[in-house]
């Protein structure tokens, strides 16, 4: 008989049942104790500001979109941030950390092969899935080799403990020690910023999969949250990252909240990034489009008049038909452009007829977005 692995009560994962108990025991008691009689220094807690910073841009920036994703390119200084201030945020190695991402990304929402499923319950999601040792999280890493090619990365993972050790016990008492408030530094560097960025992170795991809007696909339960990219440096537009997960954006929008991209745009500044990998404008508006028909036919299921249904559904399908010739149009410019540029002809594409006739083709998706609003409205 088959069972299925959400009724299966698999073994305790005892490292991370105590690491985690441990941490938050320490936040709850110690932590308050040593507040009340002895206070935290100014440099405490500006070293557990940037100890935030530092290991959350670690787990965003490099093991998710650099490792993961391979949204980016990083040069050495970087790569050794990322894998320092990874260690300290105490997510498993890199290597570890991507081949289990990646098969989030490919099994998304199925709940014998997701290692953490929302289909299993928001707990499971955010927590439950890494304290027991389930088989949907077992380890298989044919899915990085990349990675396990990568020296550093390769170092990192045999490394692992000592580095996590170093980073989250010995760097917080020797920077400590040297502003006189070691176990302040500890205290809040180490154990209250561990305990906030390990939630804040799972968080885009659980809630992020829960609450919020899908503007780009519903094939799966990944949301886009403003207040949920806040305060996880931009991984909350997560049904724009399910749908292109190779950008180096979550936030596509300028205005959108993604403190990863701008990192990586800054460091892009200075050097350290390249090869930074955005999807076409089009294909995003496409996207946006292909969702807003979806939602325009549900609603004119529900429309009650006879005769208004058949005016609004006449109006639906001129403009798939319209959204199909521009979809066509573009593949065919698309398939233009790769033999102009087959033909050496790259370095003269920015000036070509074929560029502006693509931007008129995005600029037509936009236009039809906007109808397509009023198309909705008039449903309601």
């Amino acid at each position: 008989m088959n069972v299925s692995h959400a009724s299966v009560r698999a073994p305790f994962n005892w490292p991370a049942v105590v690491m985690f108990t441990l941490t938050t025991a320490v936040v709850l008691t110690v932590l308050p104790w040593y507040a009340l009689n002895f206070a935290f220094s100014g440099a405490a807690w500006a070293w557990f500001a940037f100890c935030m910073v530092a290991t959350g841009l670690s787990i965003t920036g490099g093991y998710h979109r650099l490792w993961a994703h391979r949204a980016y390119q990083a040069r050495l200084p970087l790569r050794l941030f990322y894998l320092l201030f990874g260690a300290m945020a105490l997510q498993n190695s890199v290597l570890v950390w991507a081949s289990m991402h990646r098969v989030h990304h490919r099994y998304v929402d199925d709940p014998e092969r997701d290692p953490y499923s929302i289909r299993r319950g928001f707990w499971f999601a955010h927590l439950g899935w890494m304290l027991r040792d389930y088989s949907s999280a077992r380890l298989d890493f044919s899915n990085a080799r990349d990675l396990q090619d990568d020296p550093l990365v390769a170092f990192q993972h045999r490394h692992y403990l000592g580095l996590a050790l170093g980073m989250n016990l010995g760097l917080p008492l020797l920077v400590g020690a040297l502003f006189g408030d070691p176990f302040g530094f500890l205290l809040l560097g180490g154990f209250l910023r561990l305990v906030i960025n390990h939630h804040l992170t799972f968080f885009i795991n659980s809630l992020a999969h829960t609450w919020g809007r899908r503007p780009y696909t519903a094939d799966n339960t990944a949301r886009d949250n403003d207040l949920v990219a806040l305060f996880t440096y931009g991984e909350g537009y997560h049904n724009f990252h399910h749908q292109f997960q190779w950008d180096y954006r979550n936030g596509v929008r300028w205005w959108q909240i993604d403190p990863t991209k701008w990192w990586i745009a800054a460091c892009a500044a200075l050097g350290l990034t390249h090869g930074l990998k955005r999807v076409p404008e089009f294909k995003i508006q496409r996207a946006m489009l292909q969702r807003q028909f979806e939602r325009a036919r549900e609603r004119l299921r529900a429309c009650a008049t006879t005769g208004r249904f058949a005016v609004l559904h006449r109006l639906l399908e001129q403009e798939l038909e319209a959204f199909s010739a521009t979809v066509n149009e573009w593949t065919r410019l698309q398939g233009e452009r790769f033999e102009a540029a087959r033909r050496s002809l790259a370095d003269h594409w920015s000036h070509s007829e074929l560029r502006r006739r693509l931007q008129t083709l995005e600029r037509a998706l936009h236009d039809q977005r906007r109808r397509l609003r009023l198309l909705h409205l008039q449903a309601a």
